[in-house]
């Protein structure tokens, strides 16, 4: 294989890689993925009395919080474990879903 053939092969390959990552997140998955956070802050983010609502709060502040239990500056009884289950990417479509949900 000549090397500027190679060159090109290697450069179709790496933008259909990057397309890929930037791929659009099914939004049944997004809410798949939500739905794991039901038990402690109620369906579609509407939590009972003592636990922290997530409908309807600013997505920026919410992917800051998880992003500190996910580095483990933000100490927690468990959020710290399950944030660390997600991509950065799967926690900001999580965070936008939330956000979008009616208080």
């Amino acid at each position: 294989m000549k090397p500027s053939l190679f060159t090109g092969l290697a450069a179709a390959a790496l933008c259909l890689a990057a397309g890929a990552a930037h791929a659009q997140v099914d939004p049944l998955q997004v809410r798949s993925w939500a739905a794991a956070c039901a038990s402690c802050h109620g369906t579609n983010g509407k939590a009972q009395p003592g636990n922290e609502p997530l409908a309807g709060q600013n997505k920026d502040e919410m992917m800051k919080k998880l992003m500190d239990f996910k580095s483990g500056a933000k100490p927690a009884t468990i959020m710290h474990q399950l944030a660390k289950g997600y991509t950065d990417e799967q926690l900001a479509a999580i965070t936008a879903w939330f956000a979008a949900q009616k208080k």
